[in-house]
């Protein structure tokens, strides 16, 4: 029994085959657009991410006497 042959180059990734098709139909100004544009939506979901972790710490922290009130 032979083991199966082994393939000199690699398969590529399914990310590398869409970026492959993505450059046959787009030109470069507008893969540049929707890249920026997924780069601004993961940063705009680490924002919202980092403001739901704030407010938690917020609300699980000690209420302070208001400054505005006088006893």
């Amino acid at each position: 029994m032979q083991a199966a042959p082994v393939r000199a180059t690699a398969i590529p990734s399914f990310t590398t085959a869409l970026r492959a098709v993505e450059s046959l139909l787009m030109s470069g100004g507008q893969r540049t657009a929707r890249r920026n544009a997924w780069t601004s939506v993961l940063e705009d979901r680490r924002r919202a991410k980092d403001r739901v972790e704030a407010q938690r710490v917020l609300d699980q922290s000690p209420t302070l006497p208001s400054l505005t009130t006088r006893p």
